[in-house]
């Protein structure tokens, strides 16, 4: 029985890890266009990005055409970040609320037409912690800390089953309303 638990909570860490981890990118845009990247985030959850424009010509200043605006926001409505005019930026909060959160880049109309290639990390959970800061401050031998991650990759994945648990609540209810819409249809 003990072997059976184990087992569970290793594979639960394992998933944990895989859908914990951030999103790192590199992505082009052309002037005048728009690009949004979104991430479904729970509430409270910790998040960190970090975006830069690729210079063109490396060891020059940046071209004036070479500037982004850019926009965190969840999918109230609520803005989180906001960057306007420029080349490289970074953004952290903690969720209010469990949803998609968008982060979306505009590059400025330019003629003739310029290319920008954009480096683009967001974390979000236990992947948003930096845990080489947290090793330098406490001066904490290393299983200290390998402790300390598992005990907050165990913390996510509690959080996270109840999470999912309340999705499938709503699923279950949305697909019990639409059977007897149905129902009454027929």
């Amino acid at each position: 029985m003990c072997g059976l638990n184990l087992g569970f909570i290793v594979i639960m860490i394992g998933l944990v890890v895989e859908t914990e981890i951030g999103e790192s990118m590199r992505f082009e845009l052309e002037s005048g266009k728009t690009k949004c990247i979104a991430e479904d985030i729970k509430a409270n959850a910790m998040t960190v990005g970090k975006y830069s424009i690729v210079n063109p010509s490396e060891g020059q200043p940046f071209p004036d055409s070479h500037k982004l605006v850019v926009r965190v926001s969840s999918s109230k409505g609520n803005n989180y970040h906001l960057g306007d005019q420029v080349d490289s930026g970074t953004f952290a909060f903690t969720a209010a609320e469990s949803g998609d959160y968008t982060t979306c880049f505009w590059a400025n109309k330019h003629n003739p037409p310029v290319k920008m290639t954009i480096d683009f990390d967001w974390k979000s959970g236990v992947a948003a912690k930096d845990w080489s800061k947290v090793a330098k401050k406490g001066q904490v031998d290393t299983m200290e800390i390998e402790l300390k991650k598992l005990y907050d990759t165990v913390a996510a994945i509690h959080e996270e089953m109840f999470y999912l648990r309340e999705r499938e609540e709503e699923m279950q209810e949305l697909n019990k309303e639409t059977n007897s819409k149905m129902a009454t249809l027929n």
